[in-house]
C-alpha cells in the first residue's frame, strides 16, 4: 500500500520530520539549561577580573602600572609561562603573591650574593642551614610521628599539624621536644598528611623570606605521589627531600592508595643579614597570625 501524500511528502516522512524537529528543539533547550550555570560562572569570573582592572586603570593608573611590572617580573620566574599561569597569578589564588611582589623582589636583592635558585639541593645551602635540616629529619625518624598521626587522620582527606609556626612554638597532642628547640634558621615545623587520592590545585605561596623544605617521612613506592614545581616533578619514592621557593607555582599530589606524611619546614633564606630576615618574619607573623586559617582552609588542623 502506498502512503498518503501531503504536500508532496509521504505521511510517514512528514511524521519523521516532525519528530526530528521536536528532538532538535528539546536538545537545544536542554543544552541551554545545562550551559546556563556555566555562562553565569563565566560571567562572574570575567567581572571579577574586568571590574578591578578597570577601576585600577581609572583611579590609580601609575600604581597599577607599577604593580603590573613587578608582577610580570615575578611571575615570569615560573618555567611554565602560559595564559593559565598568568591568569592564576594575577586573578586567581596567586593574587596575594602578586600584591606582595614588590616586597618579594626586594627580598631577592637583600639576600644577594645568595641568588634565588628556585629549586635547591641541600648542598646549595650554608652548613648551618644543612645542620638544622638534618636535625629535624633525624628527630622525625626517632619519634613515631606516622604512628601518632595515623590514629588522628581517620576519615580526614588532608591534615596539618604544627609544632612551630613563624618562630613561635605550638603545643600539640604529639610531643616532639626536638621540634621546639631554638633554631637559628628554621622558623616553621609541621607535618602535612595527604590521605589516599588527595591532591592540591596549582597554587603560589605568598612570601619569599623563607624557603620551603619538604621531607617525605614514610616510604611510598609509587610514581603517583609527587610535587610539581613548574616543569620540575619530584617523585617522593626517588627523592625524599625537596627544597624550593614556594612563591613559584606548585602542586602536591597523592594519587596513590597510600597515605603520605611529609615534614613541612620553612627555613630563612641564606643571607648576610640573618637578623634582619628574622625580624622581618617576626613582624609578618604578628600581622598574619589572625589570617592563618585562611591559608589552610582546605586542611584539617590536628591539635
Amino acid at each position: 500500500m502506498v502512503s498518503r501524500v501531503i504536500g508532496g511528502c509521504p505521511r510517514t516522512g512528514y511524521a519523521l520530520q516532525r519528530s526530528a524537529a521536536k528532538e532538535w528543539w528539546w536538545s537545544l533547550l536542554s543544552l541551554s539549561i545545562t550551559t546556563r550555570p556555566q555562562v553565569i560562572r563565566f560571567t562572574k569570573k570575567a567581572l571579577k577580573r574586568i571590574v578591578p582592572l578597570t577601576a585600577g586603570v581609572y583611579f590609580i593608573p601609575k600604581i597599577l602600572a607599577f604593580y603590573v611590572c613587578c608582577g610580570l617580573l615575578d611571575v615570569l620566574r615560573n618555567q611554565t609561562r602560559n595564559v593559565a599561569t598568568l591568569d592564576r597569578y594575577f586573578a586567581g589564588n596567586g593574587v596575594f603573591t602578586w600584591l606582595l611582589s614588590p616586597f618579594n623582589l626586594l627580598m631577592d636583592v637583600l639576600t644577594l650574593p645568595f641568588r634565588n635558585k628556585g629549586i635547591y639541593k641541600i648542598a646549595d645551602l650554608p652548613k648551618g642551614h644543612q645542620d638544622e635540616i638534618h636535625a629535624v629529619i633525624d628527630a622525625a625518624h626517632q619519634r613515631n610521628i606516622v604512628g601518632e598521626l595515623e590514629k588522628k587522620m581517620a576519615g580526614k582527606p588532608r591534615g596539618m599539624i604544627f609544632f612551630k609556626w613563624y618562630g613561635k612554638n605550638i603545643q600539640s597532642s604529639v610531643d616532639i621536644p626536638e621540634f621546639h628547640s631554638q633554631y637559628r634558621y628554621i622558623r616553621t615545623i609541621g607535618v602535612s598528611v595527604f590521605n589516599k587520592r588527595q591532591s592540591t590545585g596549582k597554587h603560589y605561596g605568598p612570601l619569599r623570606v623563607t624557603l620551603r623544605v619538604l621531607y617525605n617521612i614514610n616510604t611510598i613506592d609509587d610514581p603517583n605521589v609527587y610535587i610539581k614545581v613548574g616543569n620540575r616533578i619530584n617523585y617522593w619514592r626517588e627523592n625524599k627531600l625537596f627544597i624550593f621557593d614556594d612563591t613559584l607555582q606548585h602542586q602536591s599530589c597523592n594519587e596513590s592508595e597510600g597515605v603520605r606524611y611529609c615534614l613541612f619546614v620553612d627555613i630563612l633564606r641564606p643571607t648576610l643579614f640573618t637578623g634582619m630576615n628574622s625580624a622581618i618574619l617576626a613582624g609578618i607573623r604578628m600581622v598574619i597570625a589572625r589570617f592563618q586559617a585562611s591559608f589552610y582552609q582546605h586542611w584539617t588542623f590536628i591539635k
